[in-house]
C-alpha cells in the first residue's frame, strides 16, 4: 500500500531532501511521505539498521543513508558533504533528530543535561549551518526543525524544555539571517504524537503517555501522519511566504493548559488523519 497523501503527486520530484533520524518515529513516517510525492531521499541517524530498515520500505535502492552522531560537528560536516556528493543538491532539510528522558532538575546530571541539550538543540544548528554553507546559501532551499512546546515551562524535562527554546529560537533568528539567500526556516511543534518514541520512555511515564488525552481538547494523541503533513507543508512551495514560525500540532494542549476556567467535554468528534500504511499503534498504547 503507499502512503496516502493529501498532498499533490510529484509535489516535490526533483528535489532532494535530508531527514534526521529518520530511522523511526516521525522521522521515518515524514520519509515515506515526502517520498509518495517525487523527493530524492537522504535518511541521517545515529543506527545504520534503522536506516537500511526504512530504505527498504521505502522501496528505493537511490535512497541515501547515512550514520553520524549529529552533536559532532565533524560528523556533519562528513554527512553533509556525502549528501552532496551522492545528490548534488539540498532543497530541503527536516531536523527531526532528537530525544529526552524525563526527570526533575535536581535529579540531572551535568552529563545528562549536555546530552540532551546537545542532542535537541545543538544538533539542530550544526546540520542547519552545515547544511546552509554547503548549498542552501547559494542555491536557498527550506527547513524544518522539529521541536517541543516549551513556553510554560517543561517540569519533569527541564533540559529538553531549556533545549527546545534555544532550538526555536535559532529558528527565528536563522529565518532572519538567512532570509537573503532565499531560504525559509521554520519549526513544527508537536503535541502528544502516538509515536513508536513514546516507548522509549521509562515506565514510570506510560500512564501520563496513556491519560494525557483528558488534557487535550481534541481529546486524543496524534498521529504521526499529522505532524509529516505539516512539515511537507512548511517544505512546500504553498509556504514561500512563511519563516520565523513556529507551527504547533498538539490538538489544543497549549491554550487549554492556560485555561482555569474551563473544561473541554468528553467528546469523540476529531477524528484523527493516518496516511501512512506501516503504522503501528505503541506499545504503551495498546
Amino acid at each position: 500500500m503507499s502512503y496516502d497523501s493529501v498532498f499533490r503527486p510529484n509535489l516535490f520530484a526533483g528535489r532532494t531532501i535530508i531527514v534526521t533520524g529518520g530511522g523511526s518515529g516521525l522521522g521515518r513516517c515524514t520519509a515515506h511521505e515526502l517520498k509518495s510525492l517525487g523527493a530524492r531521499l537522504a535518511l541521517i541517524g545515529r543506527t545504520p539498521e534503522k536506516l537500511d530498515q526504512v530504505k527498504q520500505e521505502l522501496g528505493d535502492p537511490e535512497t541515501f543513508t547515512f550514520a553520524a552522531d549529529l552533536r559532532d560537528e565533524a560528523q556533519v560536516k562528513a554527512a553533509i558533504a556525502g549528501v552532496l556528493a551522492w545528490g548534488g543538491r539540498i532543497d530541503g532539510l527536516v531536523n527531526n533528530a532528537g530525544g529526552q528522558f524525563p526527570a526533575l532538575l535536581k535529579d540531572i546530571s551535568l552529563n545528562g543535561w549536555n546530552a540532551v541539550v546537545a542532542n535537541n538543540m545543538t544538533a539542530t544548528f550544526l546540520v542547519s549551518k552545515a547544511v546552509y554553507l554547503g548549498w542552501m546559501e547559494q542555491n536557498g532551499g527550506a527547513i524544518v526543525n522539529v521541536g517541543a512546546d516549551f513556553e510554560l515551562g517543561m517540569p519533569g524535562m527541564g533540559h529538553n524544555g531549556a533545549a527546545r527554546a534555544g532550538q526555536t529560537n535559532f529558528t527565528y533568528t536563522a529565518s532572519v539571517e538567512w532570509a537573503h539567500a532565499g531560504v525559509r526556516i521554520n519549526s513544527v511543534i508537536p503535541g502528544f504524537i502516538a509515536s513508536s518514541g513514546f516507548d522509549r520512555y521509562p515506565e514510570r511515564a506510560h500512564d501520563v503517555l496513556r491519560n494525557v488525552k483528558s488534557r487535550i481538547p481534541m481529546k486524543r494523541h496524534g498521529t504521526e501522519s499529522e505532524i509529516a503533513g505539516a512539515i511537507v507543508y512548511l517544505l512546500s512551495d504553498a509556504a514561500a511566504y512563511v519563516t520565523g514560525i513556529s507551527l504547533r500540532v498538539d490538538g489544543g494542549l497549549h491554550n487549554y493548559g492556560k485555561s482555569s476556567f474551563y473544561e473541554v467535554p468528553d467528546h469523540d468528534r476529531s477524528k484523527p488523519f493516518n496516511g501512512f500504511p506501516l503504522y503501528k499503534v505503541p506499545k504503551v498504547l495498546e
